[in-house]
């Protein structure tokens, strides 16, 4: 069993834009297939660039705030209380286009 607090977390960077932050509940390793557990807080106007990942696939829930996500040069509202899966090789990018911290809490798949 593995138990973590996000009150008891370090902030790191997110590796796409070191500018935001996130605490990393489970991590490569912990359990099998899964590449990473975290949250991601976006100030205002912060961007995760366009990107893919021919590895894994990743799913975003939105926690608060309001944004876009960009799957394939497609343009998504992101809204509190809704999911997004990424398949493996989608470009997909983040913008937190609100005025309040947009938290989205995440994982990663292997494939």
């Amino acid at each position: 069993m593995i138990i973590t607090s996000l009150n008891d977390l370090p902030q790191t960077s997110v590796s796409h834009n070191p500018e935001i932050k996130k605490k990393v509940m489970l991590r490569f390793g912990d359990l099998p297939h899964l590449t990473n557990f975290s949250q991601a807080y976006f100030a205002s106007g912060q961007i995760s660039p366009a990107h893919s990942h021919q590895d894994m696939c990743e799913v975003f829930f939105v926690e608060s705030g309001a944004g876009i996500i960009r799957i394939d040069e497609q343009e998504y509202p992101l809204l509190p209380g809704n999911c997004y899966a990424i398949e493996v090789g989608e470009v997909h990018e983040i913008v937190n286009t609100g005025a309040d911290v947009l938290i989205i809490t995440y994982f990663g798949l292997r494939v």
